[in-house]
């Protein structure tokens, strides 16, 4: 195989997204969190623009592929695992009840359930040939765009809600619900747009409008709220189909 095949410009923008995963980790274990939302957002422009890029050079290629799983198995696979992990470990660490440090760490571990269910995610989705325009379940950068949602709720403490955040029912919940929301075989609309006509798209474009009214009323409370949103549109569509 070429060496300029393995750094083509998709294959550049995927190892974009894996770098600012990278990075995503170490601002976060080194307590600089206001960063991580900001490598997010790079790892998932770097993530549409690997396909984009792809299509439009028509430089699609198994290497590619590949490559893609395992930059997503980190910036959206270890990543939200890793922030729950913080959360749960902050929650037990800023607690009236003193836990001892072995306790919490055992607590704050589920958190990298999500982590193990979006690499069962990305295997699944790499064999199903469905999922090629729409998707079959939660895709992972939904999940985390869901938990940099109650990161930036905390960091920010929109509406007072930073401390809901930090609650066991919360973020347990959230990993059980994300966990079984990536591999259920709920059908999810994708945002590849073969045209940008209203037909076909209606779906997309409600989603759209709703999302900004979201982010204008409830501003980084709805980060979360949007993919809540995107699955409840997501179960409409499938409903108004049957």
């Amino acid at each position: 195989m070429k060496l300029s095949s393995l750094f083509s410009l998709p294959n550049l923008f995927t190892l974009v997204n894996l770098f600012a995963g990278c990075l995503a980790i170490v601002f976060l274990f080194g307590y600089q969190t206001e960063w991580v939302p900001y490598c997010i957002l790079i790892s998932l422009v770097a993530d549409f623009l690997d396909g984009f890029a792809a299509r439009f050079t028509k430089n699609s290629s198994e290497i590619g592929k590949q490559l893609d799983s395992l930059a997503d198995v980190v910036s959206f696979g270890f990543v939200p695992g890793a922030i729950l992990f913080h959360l749960l470990f902050m929650k037990y660490e800023t607690s009236d009840i003193v836990f001892s440090l072995n306790r919490m760490y055992v607590y704050s571990v589920p958190g990298f359930i999500v982590t193990l269910f979006a690499a069962l995610r990305l295997a699944k989705f790499n064999l199903d040939t469905r999922q090629s325009e729409n998707f079959y379940g939660l895709a992972t950068p939904g999940a985390t765009i869901f938990v940099v949602g109650l990161l930036l709720i905390l960091l920010h403490n929109p509406f007072g809600l930073a401390h809901h955040i930090l609650s066991g029912k919360v973020l347990y919940s959230t990993i059980a619900a994300l966990s079984v929301l990536m591999l259920v075989d709920l059908p999810m609309f994708g945002f590849k747009f073969k045209s940008f006509g209203l037909k076909g798209n209606e779906m997309r474009y409600l989603f759209i409008i709703l999302s900004i009214g979201l982010l204008a009323a409830f501003k980084f409370a709805a980060v979360s709220l949007i993919i809540i949103l995107y699955i409840l549109v997501s179960i409409t569509q499938k409903i108004i189909s049957k």
